[in-house]
This record gives structure tokens, sequence and C-alpha cells, in this order.
């Protein structure tokens, strides 16, 4: 079998399949762009992936200009810096090229080109998004490398706040990419440690999704079939990363978290966002390693829906059996035990408790989450 190649516009215009990006220059002028600023991250910046886009634009005329200080958790002194690079170029849009941490950090940049308004100010609350000037809102053409946190369909960005060390979610509707290309043939490079986060990343997604309490029919049906591309294909790139079939379906199971988390996060995101911004792990990586435990925390409430998913994915013994299922995954993609093995301190959890408390997915979770049950569960990740 080949690996599928379909234009997709749900929710924004997919061009997907081996060999899209290509089709980057094209893009590009057709949301108006003459001189756009590729944005990736500092691992990919010297790669030959990069050099190809980069090659691209400039044989059409739209010149080679890159921004690359991207943390892995980016923070709003990375945004200052690319906003003066992007200024200085005289730049007219933005080609978010990476991972999540790419892809996000390029999003704030096109938002805050002409803003009257802190970035702080457009965090997803309520009408936030509101008080941001969308007449200059820069076009966004996204590339995804990676097949985790499916920020190329989103609407919003997650920025950690250096001084807090608080990551926030900045949304604005203009946010969505005008374009993503979605090419499996670039995250065949990515080393396995990456692929095995970010797929993680995307499991969770769809998990804490189809786990959600709120109504979105849509999303549900979407969660769970990107649970079963997951299972199924993960394991397939962790072993084969040149297994072109696998990727594309990886690629699609990413897109597929992000459009199913409309309906909701949970706590596998709130414990995982403070560990993230202050001891800066990979984000997909410390979902994984949460993700056992919080399933534990929810069970009471998710038993029954979790085992109508098992008997669609083929896995036996129902909550049981999907939770061995991923104890299996983990193990095979070699996620750390838990969060002691990442580093963290125990001595820090009561300032990480408070810092999920306020983190906007603990209200997805099925079970409402208090400070109490909160510290047990971060103990029961130790």
């Amino acid at each position: 079998m080949t690996a599928p190649t379909a234009n997709w516009s749900y929710p924004t215009a997919i061009k997907f399949g081996p060999g899209r990006i290509r089709e980057l220059a094209d893009h590009c002028k057709a949301v108006g762009m003459k001189r756009p600023l590729l944005v990736t991250d500092k691992a990919l910046a010297s790669l030959p992936i990069t050099a190809g886009a980069l090659d691209i634009l400039d044989a059409a005329g739209l010149g080679r200009a890159v921004f690359s200080e991207v943390d892995p958790n980016p923070n709003e002194m990375n945004m200052a810096a690319g906003l003066k690079v992007y200024r200085a170029g005289g730049h007219d849009g933005v080609v978010c090229f990476g991972g999540g941490s790419a892809l996000d950090l390029g999003k704030m940049i096109a938002l805050m080109v002409d803003q009257k308004v802190s970035v702080w100010d457009l965090e997803d609350i309520g009408d936030w998004w509101t008080r941001a000037n969308p007449a200059t809102i820069a076009p966004i053409v996204a590339v995804p490398t990676t097949a985790g946190t499916g920020s190329e369909v989103g609407r919003a960005g997650v920025l950690t706040n250096s001084a807090t060390h608080k990551k926030k979610i900045i949304f604005h509707p203009k946010l969505l990419p005008a374009v993503t290309i979605c090419d499996p043939e670039l995250t065949v490079g990515m080393p396995r440690f990456i692929t095995a986060g970010t797929g993680m990343d995307a499991l969770a997604h769809c998990l804490e999704a189809y786990s959600s309490p709120f109504y979105h029919p849509m999303s549900q049906g979407i969660a769970l079939e990107g649970m079963r591309l997951v299972f199924e294909n993960l394991p397939k790139v962790y072993a084969n990363p040149t297994d072109l079939e696998a990727r594309a379906h990886m690629m699609s199971a990413a897109a597929m978290g992000a459009v199913a988390f409309q309906k909701g996060l949970g706590a596998i995101h709130s414990l995982s966002h403070p560990v993230g911004a202050v001891y800066n792990t990979h984000h997909g990586t410390t979902n994984a390693v949460v993700m056992p435990m919080v399933l534990d925390f929810n069970r009471h409430a998710i038993e029954d829906r979790i085992g109508m998913a098992a008997a669609y994915l083929g896995i036996k013994g129902g909550f049981d059996g999907f939770r061995a299922r991923v104890m299996d995954l983990r193990a095979e993609l070699a996620i750390p035990e838990n969060l002691t093995a990442l580093g963290v301190e125990a001595a820090r959890l009561d300032e990480l408790t408070e810092m999920a408390m306020e983190d906007p997915s603990c209200g997805g979770n099925p079970v409402a989450m208090t400070r109490e049950n909160t510290r047990a569960l971060y103990d029961a990740c130790m």
C-alpha cells in the first residue's frame, strides 16, 4: 500500500500527502505573501528539510528568511525576538515550520505584529480574543514536521510566561492557518524519542477529548478514530521510521486530536503543562507519563465509555484492557515510568498543584479537580 493523498477542508484547507511541500510557495502566494518569514526551532534550522523548504520559497522569488530562536517551551522573549526579525525584514506572512513549539510561536508572531494590547491580554478566557485587532494579524501557512500537537489545525498557541513559569493558551480565530501542508516525508527524520513523545501527545488529545463530559459528537467520533490510528501506527513508525504509510496515518491522528479537543481536555494536560513550564520537559512525553494515573483517577466517570472505545479498537477487557494497552505502548516507546524519572521534585508538588488548578484544561476533566485530589494525583504520578 502507498501513503494516502487527499485535499481536506476541515477545519482548514489541508494539503495532505508525500511530496506536498513542493507546493509551499504556491500556497504562500495564494494568501498574499510576498516576503514570508519561516519560523522554525533551533534543532530544525540546520536540517535538510528546512533548507529544502527555503529553497522552494527562494526559487519562487519569496526569499529565504528564517527565524529559529524558538525554545522547546516557547516564551514571550522568543516572541519578541521573532517580532523584531519580522518587522526588520518587512515580512508580510509567517510559514510555521516544525513541531508544536515552532508552530505555536509562529502563530504568536503573526498575531502580535501590530497589536496595541499585550499577548497576555489575549489568553483563551471568555471573549478576551476580541481585544485584538484582526486586521493586523498576518497570514499563516503551517507545515508540521512532527505528528503530535495538531497546532497546524488549531486557533490557539501555547506561550510560557518566563517570569511566572506558567503556560498560557492564546486564542484568536484568525490563528487558524489559511493553508496547512501535511507531508509525511517531513516526519521521517524525527528522533525516536520525538516520534514517541509527539505520538503520545496525539493519543492524549484524542483520549481526553473522548473522555470529556461536554457535548460534541463530531469531536467524539474524530477522537475515537484518532486513537485507533495511534494505537495501530505509532509502534510501526517507532520501529521503522521510514514507514511512510504509517507516518501519514500519524499525521492524520495528530490533526484529528487537535480538532477533537474542541470538546475539551482534562487532567493529563492540566498536570503536564506546569511540569513542562517548570522543568522544560517534552510536552507529549509528560502527557504519556501521567496518562495511566489520570485514567485511574477518572475511572468511575469514564469506565463504560472507555469500555465502548476498547470494543471499537479491538482491545479485550474493557477499561482494564485499554489501560493495559496504554501501559504496553508506553513500554514499547521507552516512556519514563513516572514524574520522578523526569526530574520532578516532591518538594514542588504543592506549587505544581496550584498551577494545575489554574490551567484551563482542568475544566474539561470528567472528574471535578480540587486542590486535594489534584495534589494526590501528582503524588500518584511520582
